[in-house]
């Protein structure tokens, strides 16, 4: 499949859903309550309007000044997480009276007037609950916190039981996240005294050339190990090549289907093995990103214990016979806003949280540490989450 007909298969899908939200919205909020004439124009140009700032959103990386970007994909990703909620509750509110009708033994005649008097309360009703959603969402999305999960492996040499690996991932540095985020998030990070910190996926959403100067506060992570990381889709919309070799020039530790060992240095130290997959999607734009774990893996001492870093908990179907103790991943932000991780988990197994696979292979999927699309999130907070491996 070529990059054109890949990214067409997602976003006409993507953008037809967009509309009829948006017509839907303006059906309920607009037409059903029987706004006066001037009123009822002037909301339907806002949803317009609103409409065209969405799709202003998707254009704004390649066409629009940087500038005006930030500012376009701002107030448009917010928007987008009004529109969500808005579908969302006057759906329930659909569904609500659908029941009601449905359970009534003799239908009663219309009443035009009662009608349009339900359809301004619900509006009305979904709009101030959006509203509230919205302003706890974006609270949400700033406050990280910072889960500690204890997971023993069987096979880490006793001498490294207690080895603290800092996980980040989904950080999106981009037009909405910039280099103070980061300078917090790496701040917190260095407080939680990480022998390792990994990276898994999503850490920018724009190219080398935009974001150098965002990213520069990542080279101020201190782990006893360094930093380790894998990409993640979004590195492939925004350039993959130069990102890992940005990466790799400041010291960072990119796993592209490599392996290293990780622990007390020196001839005779304690190690495991830390192993790295590209994004599941990879080798669709560049060939020698496709994931494979058997090239990760040639020529290691299966007694040796293994922690495998990839972007997608689906990912963890590859290691699955391979010896990996641990699957570390990110991709699911946790759904970000609820109900959003019932979609979720119809393309993963796992949504966030640690899990045992079928084969007994752990994994811990993070919520990640910031966020894409809307700023905001809905009882899914943004997480640094600390694994302390134990023996």
């Amino acid at each position: 499949m070529s990059r054109f007909l890949y990214y067409a298969s997602f976003a006409i899908p993507v953008l037809a859903a967009f509309l009829l939200m948006h017509y839907y919205a303006w059906a309920r909020l607009v037409r059903d309550a029987a706004l006066p004439r001037r009123w009822h124009k002037a909301l339907t140009w806002v949803v317009v309007l609103l409409a065209l700032l969405l799709v202003g959103v998707f254009l704004a990386s390649r066409t629009v000044p940087a500038g005006w970007r930030r500012t376009i994909v701002a107030y448009g990703f917010l928007w987008l997480g009004l529109l969500f909620y808005l579908t969302v509750i006057l759906a329930a509110f659909d569904v609500a009276r659908f029941v009601a009708w449905r359970s009534r033994r003799k239908p009663r005649s219309v009443d035009t007037g009662r009608r349009v008097f339900l359809a301004r309360v619900a509006a009305s009703a979904a709009v101030a609950s959006t509203g509230a959603i919205a302003i706890g969402g974006r609270r949400s999305a700033f406050e990280i916190t910072k889960p500690e999960i204890v997971v023993p492996l069987a096979r880490l040499p006793r001498e490294l039981s207690g080895f603290r690996i800092v996980h980040l991932t989904d950080l999106h540095m981009g037009p909405i996240l910039q280099e103070r985020f980061l300078s917090t998030v790496v701040e917190e990070t260095n407080s939680l005294r990480p022998d390792l910190v990994v990276v898994t996926g999503d850490l920018v959403d724009g190219s080398v050339a935009q974001l150098a100067s965002v990213i520069e506060p990542l080279e101020k992570l201190r782990a006893r190990c360094g930093v380790a990381f894998v990409t993640g889709n979004h590195e492939y919309y925004s350039g993959a090549t130069e990102w890992v070799s940005y990466l790799r020039e400041r010291g960072i530790q990119v796993l592209v289907n490599e392996r290293i060992p990780v622990g007390d240095r020196g001839p005779g130290g304690a190690s495991f093995d830390l192993a790295g997959l590209p994004d599941h999607h990879g080798g669709r734009f560049l060939p020698e990103h496709e994931p494979d774990l058997e090239r990760a893996l040639a020529g290691r001492d299966p007694e040796r214990e293994l922690v495998l870093l990839a972007h997608q908990p689906r990912q963890i179907v590859l290691a699955r016979g391979r010896g990996v103790g641990l699957q570390l991943s990110g991709h699911t932000h946790g759904g970000q806003m609820w109900p959003f991780g019932a979609l979720v988990a119809l393309t993963q197994p796992f949504v966030a949280g640690f899990h045992r696979a079928e084969d007994g292979t752990a994994i811990y999927v993070s919520r990640g540490t910031g966020f894409w699309g809307p700023p905001m999130r809905v009882l899914e907070p943004a997480e640094i989450a600390t694994i302390v491996l134990t023996a």
